[in-house]
């Protein structure tokens, strides 16, 4: 996940207003049960110790929401009286939190904002295809592309003119579908599409996913569906999940493999909050790993006012010559460091935990 989005977090000092709430269930009395939410999550701001100011600004901001149509959620971050950033979530949290601590608490963000895959799917005919961007938000038209008209069938008999005949058929059939892989190739660098779906017949769809070009082979799903069907909603968010799945299993065993030191007996990867600090400070975080609920993502860290000043003890920063520090989480701590040093991050938590970083925190490293 690009972090750089959050980057308005960090420019001024806390503590700061972190609310996350969802937006999915729509009834006659949504309006109502917004409203109320938005009392109640302002109101545990403020039991948490959160100004008046702050407090009214996170209860503004979700009363707008009485009537968004958004699928989702949204996140909303405050400090000082003003609401700072306030992005859409592309899948629901599992319940309205708010949090009011030194750090704005950016983690969940990693898997209610982050890996949501947008979707290009083309659907293809011997013809020429229609493409339909997918995205948490609906679908889209993405335009289309018509290749030549005849021939596009085959006849049955087998003199020497129907042979010719079929011979231009598949000439045919082979110039559509060079016509739309670079069509598709087009749209892809158009909307940044994280994941291409063809639909259609099978030799249309293995003509067109032969001809595109390799860089785009990874990302693509050949759905089992006949030409003309449109894809359901069920299963573009199985194709987003298994692609998220796979991200995720992929970032892993990069973790896994850089963690084995090489012939000097340096790694390209470290684990637990300790050797995370160290490398946060230094600098060489390159990306971050994180299971959210993990043990280690909510220890306790100690932070100054920079993104580079923290420490596992208190003390540890006194001895740096900071002379302000403040308790936060640690997950929070590191996205901080990541963003203002221009790191990624990614949850693991959609792969299989046997492969996890010690206390589900980890970082691959940009220099060993």
């Amino acid at each position: 996940m690009d972090l750089a989005f959050l980057h308005p977090l960090y420019e001024d000092p806390g503590p700061w207003a972190s609310v996350y709430v969802d937006t999915s269930r729509h009834t006659e009395d949504t309006p109502h049960e917004r409203h109320l939410t938005a009392q109640a999550l302002s109101g545990e701001l403020a039991r948490q110790g959160c100004d008046d100011a702050t407090c009214e600004a996170v209860r503004d901001a979700l009363e707008a929401l009485e009537h968004s149509p958004e699928p989702h959620g949204r996140a909303i971050f405050a400090r000082a009286g003003e609401v700072v950033l306030d992005p859409r979530l592309a899948r629901a949290p599992l319940s309205d939190s708010a949090h009011w601590a030194p750090l704005p608490h950016t983690a969940p963000l990693l898997e209610l904002a982050g890996e949501d895959p947008a979707c290009l799917v083309a659907y293809v005919d011997r013809k020429g295809a229609d493409f339909e961007l997918r995205t948490a938000l609906g679908r889209h038209d993405a335009g289309s592309v018509s290749g030549r008209r005849h021939p596009v069938h085959r006849t049955t008999t087998s003199d020497w003119s129907e042979r010719h005949f079929q011979l231009k058929v598949e000439n045919t059939w082979e110039h559509n579908a060079a016509e739309i892989a670079d069509a598709l190739t087009v749209c892809q660098d158009e909307t940044r599409a994280d994941l291409l779906i063809l639909v259609g017949d099978d030799r249309e769809r293995r003509s067109v996913h032969e001809r595109l070009p390799r860089r785009l082979h990874g990302m693509v799903v050949e759905a089992p569906h006949g030409t003309g069907s449109r894809l359901l909603d069920e299963d573009v968010e199985q194709a987003r999940e298994d692609h998220v799945r796979r991200r995720a299993a992929h970032e892993l065993d990069r973790f896994l493999a850089a963690r084995a030191p090489d012939d000097d007996g340096r790694a390209g990867a470290v684990e637990g909050v300790p050797a995370l600090v160290e490398a946060a400070r230094e600098h060489r975080i390159d990306e971050l790993l994180i299971r959210p609920d993990a043990p280690d993502a909510h220890r306790e860290v100690w932070v100054g006012e920079d993104a580079d000043q923290l420490a596992v003890r208190r003390t540890e920063l006194k001895i740096l010559g900071e002379q302000h520090s403040w308790s936060a989480r640690a997950d929070d701590a590191l996205i901080r460091c990541a963003v203002a040093t221009g790191a990624e991050a990614v949850s693991v938590a959609p792969a299989a935990p046997d492969k996890d970083p010690a206390g589900g925190l980890g970082a691959l490293l940009r220099w060993t």
